[in-house]
């Protein structure tokens, strides 16, 4: 199951449980409400589904976010700012491609790695450093530009439904695993540590400004 989808067991029995007992629902609700009015965001629906833990070893939460849709798949979490922090990765998602006008066929490479970037820069100035993806410091400097100059350079213009863009960015086959998104976060935190960028501008910030 790709993304923790939702698969019925026992488990996700007791994490439904669970979430009702933490009353999950009510607190993506006050969430989402918050950065929808912060972000002038799209009123769009929210599927909150107990998370398939045997997919990502330790892991408790991820989500999948569509231009008019946001799923969060959640197993036991406790800290609201965790569950923050996710909701905020994705909605932001959901905003950027809300406000960039660009069909999703015509995104390419590039895009959805500075989308993944400024989705968790959001994370990081909203929730603190601490509730970062791990995948944020995966890789060190050297490491990110080898690789920026070996593979992804050359590759920045493909597709989003060409089969090298999610082997690129996510990590498949001989890739070093998510390293698209870790050189996002990268690219993105260069170019505000040189000159802040403002979060109502990412949304509308091209993504070749990164470059």
């Amino acid at each position: 199951m790709r993304f923790g989808m939702y698969k019925p067991s026992r488990h996700s029995r007791q994490a439904f449980e669970k979430m009702k007992e933490q009353d999950t629902w009510s607190k993506v609700e006050r969430i989402f409400f918050k950065y929808k009015k912060k972000w002038k965001g799209p009123d769009i629906p929210i599927y909150v589904f107990p998370f398939q833990s045997s997919w990502r070893g330790d892991e408790n939460k991820s989500g999948v976010s569509f231009p008019d849709q946001l799923f969060l798949f959640i197993d036991d979490v406790e800290n609201e700012k965790e569950l923050e922090a996710l909701f905020i990765h994705e909605y932001h998602h959901v905003c950027r491609i809300h406000y960039q006008k660009k069909a999703i066929e015509d995104y390419t490479l590039l895009d959805s790695i500075i989308m993944e970037g400024l989705a968790e820069l959001a994370v990081k100035e909203n929730c603190g450093e601490a509730y970062n993806a791990n995948w944020c410091h995966l890789y060190d400097e050297e490491e990110i530009k080898q690789f920026w100059e070996t593979e992804l350079k050359e590759h920045l213009h493909v597709k989003k439904t060409e089969e090298k863009h999610d082997d690129l960015l996510y990590g498949y086959r001989r890739y070093p695993r998510l390293i698209g998104y870790n050189t996002g976060f990268y690219l993105v935190n260069s170019l505000h540590s040189k000159q802040k960028i403002l979060e109502k501008d990412h949304f509308t910030i091209n993504s070749e400004a990164f470059l």
